[in-house]
């Protein structure tokens, strides 16, 4: 019985260890994942973030005043037609 006392407590010594190994690993790993990510975004910064940092420190241009009525038309006039085939009315 007091070997297997000794089994179990050596057991959980290697899976405490173990967990504990695997923990280190992962948090080293996040940590050298970011901060290459981090010199990589600074080397070569994404387009369409620094479109809009340029669209937001540029106040001259005035704001985007949404849908063109062109486009709104052009959807209503494809629901309409599309009710019309296929007999929904609402």
């Amino acid at each position: 019985m007091a070997q297997l006392n000794q089994l179990f407590l050596e057991a959980g010594t290697l899976m405490l260890a173990g967990m504990v190994f695997v923990f280190v690993f992962l948090g080293i790993l996040v940590i050298f994942i970011n901060t290459v990510l981090a010199t990589l975004a600074k080397k070569y910064p994404d387009p369409v973030v620094q479109a809009r940092a340029l669209r937001s420190t540029n106040k001259n241009k005035p704001a985007d005043k949404g849908i063109s009525p062109n486009i709104v038309a052009a959807i209503t006039s494809a629901v309409s037609n599309y009710r019309q085939q296929h007999n929904t009315t609402k």
